[in-house]
């Protein structure tokens, strides 16, 4: 394993340590928060997620040449 790595796997379970023993303590606060938190995950997700379905026809002009053909 290079230093990279060690330093990286150092820093990511100090978060995880740091993030339980802030939860644990303020767990009533972070509950007040998750309606908002819902909220926000809709737009996000329509934000990073709209071209990946493949229904929109950017590529092709003209209507499906075949009944059924949506792609």
């Amino acid at each position: 394993m290079t230093w990279d790595r060690r330093w990286i796997l150092f820093v990511a379970s100090l978060a995880v340590i740091a993030a339980f023993f802030v939860l644990r303590e303020h767990w009533q606060h972070v509950l007040g928060l998750t309606p908002y938190l819902i909220l926000l995950a809709c737009p996000l997700m329509h934000l990073f997620h709209r071209h990946g379905d493949g229904g929109h026809r950017h590529d092709r002009k003209g209507p499906p040449t075949e009944p059924g053909d949506i792609t």
